[in-house]
């Protein structure tokens, strides 16, 4: 039991580290600060542009900055030219991602910044949401990195009121007259969760959701130690509440008792609940599939109209880079917002 328990160890530590070696590639030009000092609806300081941010605004995107309980959020947006034909698609990176992961940076991330250039030759504005950096707190107070807050716990969420902002302010703001209304929610890895959370608990004003890679917010917690993962970006683990598994592990969030330690579902209980559609890799290394079978299952549950998850499969084993924003969810996303 305790060689199986190292072994697993090791295997968390190795994942975590490739993840976080796959993110700095493919944000190279993160963290660097510029002399620049574009800013949109900041507060009492203006934040200087970082160089990536710098990047997004010379190929035309607007930064906007809310202030939500005290603390400035950053919003990475582009609409198209006239009325948003289409709607609005807000997107959330993944754990120690950026917003402007949606609109630069390197090789990995290509499929996020061609899903937003899709959208908006489609008619789409796309408002790309930031999470806050070592804010989120796990159960033991402990510091998480940089990631949205997604478990339910019995704290305030941190993210909440910034999405909720960013959806009845922000965007009605910036949305020119004759625009189509409708707001899709989409995100990565850990912003898949918060999509889930976020369009469950705003399911009055969200028309469909779309998580990437992702299993069930309710039923799983986040742990930020450090000691269970070497990436700074995103600190600790994930573990499904049911099986006390890390998601990485084969059949992790396979319950054969039901889901007795759900959290109950957050809703604003509209006449018509938003779609969803599900984009997983079945060979994800990361996020088990079984993990993206539960959220399916716990999403119907809650009233949620399912549209027929987009799966990919390969042969071999898990892959981590199959837990990656991939080019071939795009169209069908695309596709499926359109369709609503």
């Amino acid at each position: 039991m305790v060689m199986k328990m190292r072994k697993h160890i090791k295997l968390t530590a190795y994942l975590s580290l490739m993840v976080a070696i796959l993110m700095v590639m493919g944000n190279a030009c993160s963290g660097f600060k510029s002399e620049d000092n574009i800013t949109e609806n900041v507060g009492d300081q203006p934040i200087p542009l970082s160089t990536s941010e710098k990047a997004c605004v010379d190929l035309g995107w607007n930064r906007s900055i809310l202030k939500v309980n005290n603390i400035d959020r950053k919003v990475m947006w582009k609409a198209p030219v006239g009325a948003w034909t289409a709607g609005t698609i807000v997107t959330l990176h993944g754990g120690g991602g950026k917003a402007d992961d949606f609109c630069t940076g390197g090789d990995l991330v290509q499929p996020q910044i061609a899903f937003t250039t899709l959208a908006l030759q489609n008619g789409f504005a796309v408002f790309a949401l930031d999470s806050t950096d070592n804010v989120v707190t796990d159960s033991w107070g402990r510091p998480c990195g940089k990631r949205f807050d997604f478990s339910v716990m019995a704290r305030a969420n941190i993210d909440l009121p910034f999405i909720e902002m960013a959806l009845t302010s922000l965007i009605p703001a910036n949305r020119p007259a004759g625009s189509n209304q409708k707001i899709f929610v989409t995100g990565l890895s850990t912003g898949a969760y918060m999509t889930i959370r976020a369009s469950s608990h705003f399911d009055s004003l969200v028309t469909a959701f779309a998580p990437v890679s992702a299993g069930d917010p309710y039923g799983t917690d986040t742990i930020c130690d450090p000691t269970l993962s070497p990436r700074d970006s995103a600190i600790g683990i994930l573990k499904d509440r049911e099986t006390n598994l890390e998601i990485i592990t084969d059949n992790a969030c396979l319950s054969g008792g039901g889901y007795p330690s759900e959290s109950v579902w957050e809703s604003q209980n509209p006449g018509i609940k938003p779609k969803f559609k599900q984009f997983n890799h079945a060979k994800d290394g990361i996020v088990d599939y079984t993990c993206a079978q539960k959220a399916n299952l716990n999403i119907k549950a809650a009233g949620y109209t399912d549209a027929g998850a987009f799966i990919l499969n390969a042969a071999g084993a898990k892959n981590i880079l199959y837990h990656l924003w991939l080019s071939a969810y795009n169209q069908p996303m695309i596709n499926f917002f359109k369709s609503l």
